[in-house]
């Protein structure tokens, strides 16, 4: 792999299986001109000027994108330091993530504004690793009771004068996560929209009537679906739909799931699969500093006031092992996840994590799909979903060495 220099003026794939949101092109050509997709063919194309990169039979997809992750390689993105975001960027790009959210946790105003600073600098440095989508501020206006593993010192109700503070100071701000019934949620959802940012329900004791009318006031995605959310509650004799159930009963509700196999077992995968389908489901690693990292003891967040915690059995988990502390997933599991776990189609396991993803995130236009005018992201893998190679705008950030350079 050395190709990581200045993107070739045109490339051209050949004997790829190409995967686009409704079928699958068997022996298919993609000709990329700069950092965009020019053509994508079921046949060869005659371009004497380009240089040949041949897929020899993999599956070549949109790239990957994630939605929601907080580090890889042993960094976090609330590390303070710009080398940290590089290097999660460069570990998720190594499984076919061209594109993310990155991701924080509970923490001091201080600590968040710093983050903000440090992912503005990065963003600008971000060439060798998956594109920055703009940050998801996850907490830290949450239910205590749901907290999870976030750090409950932090955890308070949304505060206008903070969160405007927030959004004055950074234009990085992509999307935020919050608890619906908390006081002042509603009108926090409501600024987020005027503002342009994805307002998401999460770490959350809500009822179906909290729910509804978060989503009449700009809450439009379910943050990891399950995780840290209630499903049916009972008040005295009277029961009431949780969260997970109005996800699935509001139609204009996107979710996102946790699918590595481990936060969610194959049948709710197969409930969400069935009831949201592909078009409203977007898979998450929610990615900790050990992904990519063998098991052993790590820390959850911040390197100077995270929470020790232990992976094993491809997870993490609280030091009393009584609750989990955080995937320790890559995007390409996610999909063998989804495939072998859940039984789904290919096709649709591929939509949940390029297109479906992009149109949450507003970067359909760009993002998402192999088609002409959109960026040329994309990966290469193989029957078992292992990542071959990963190009972002048109350059090879990832190449496995069993793969032919051209």
């Amino acid at each position: 792999m050395n190709n990581t220099g200045k993107a070739p003026q045109r490339i051209k794939i050949i004997n790829g299986r190409i995967l686009t949101p409704y079928r699958l092109i068997p022996n298919g050509t993609i000709l990329i001109t700069g950092n965009t997709i020019t053509e994508v063919s079921d046949r060869a194309i005659d371009v004497p000027d380009a240089l040949e990169l041949d897929a020899a039979g993999a599956y070549v997809s949109p790239g990957f994108i994630d939605l929601h992750v907080h580090g890889g390689g042993g960094h976090d993105f609330m590390d303070g330091s710009e080398d940290a975001f590089l290097r999660i960027a460069e570990l998720h790009a190594r499984y076919g993530t061209t594109a993310m959210v990155p991701t924080t946790l509970t923490s001091t105003r201080q600590e968040l504004f710093n983050t903000l600073e440090i992912y503005e600098k990065a963003t600008a440095k971000n060439t060798a690793g998956a594109r920055f989508l703009g940050m998801h501020l996850e907490g830290p206006y949450f239910a205590m009771s749901q907290r999870g593993a976030q750090d409950p010192r932090y955890i308070r109700d949304p505060d206008p004068d903070e969160y405007q503070e927030v959004l004055a100071r950074s234009s990085s701000v992509a999307r935020w996560s919050a608890a619906p019934e908390l006081k002042g949620a509603l009108q926090f959802g409501q600024y987020l929209r005027s503002k342009g940012v994805l307002a998401a329900v999460a770490h959350t004791d809500a009822v179906y009537e909290d729910v509804l009318a978060a989503v009449e006031n700009g809450y439009s995605l379910a943050t990891h679906l399950y995780s840290g959310m209630s499903g049916v509650t009972r008040r005295n004799s009277f029961r009431y739909a949780g969260v997970v159930e109005s996800a699935y009963l509001l139609d204009q509700m996107d979710v996102e799931l946790i699918a590595d196999g481990v936060h969610l077992p194959a049948p709710l995968l197969k409930l969400a699969y069935k009831i949201k389908g592909p078009e409203r489901t977007a898979l998450i690693t929610d990615a900790m500093r050990a992904a990519g990292r063998p098991p052993g003891n790590s820390i959850l967040g911040s390197l100077h006031n995270g929470i020790e915690v232990i992976v094993e059995d491809g997870v993490a988990k609280m030091p009393d092992r009584q609750a989990f502390a955080g995937s320790v997933a890559t995007a390409d599991r996610l999909v063998r996840t989804m495939i072998n776990l859940a039984e789904i189609p290919l096709l649709d396991a591929i939509r949940m994590i390029t297109s479906t993803p992009a149109r949450i995130m507003g970067v359909a236009d760009r993002k998402g799909v192999l088609a002409p005018g959109k960026d040329a992201d994309l990966v290469f893998f193989d029957a078992a979903i292992s990542v071959q190679l990963t190009m972002v705008e048109g350059r090879i950030v990832y190449q496995r060495e069993s793969i032919p350079a051209f």
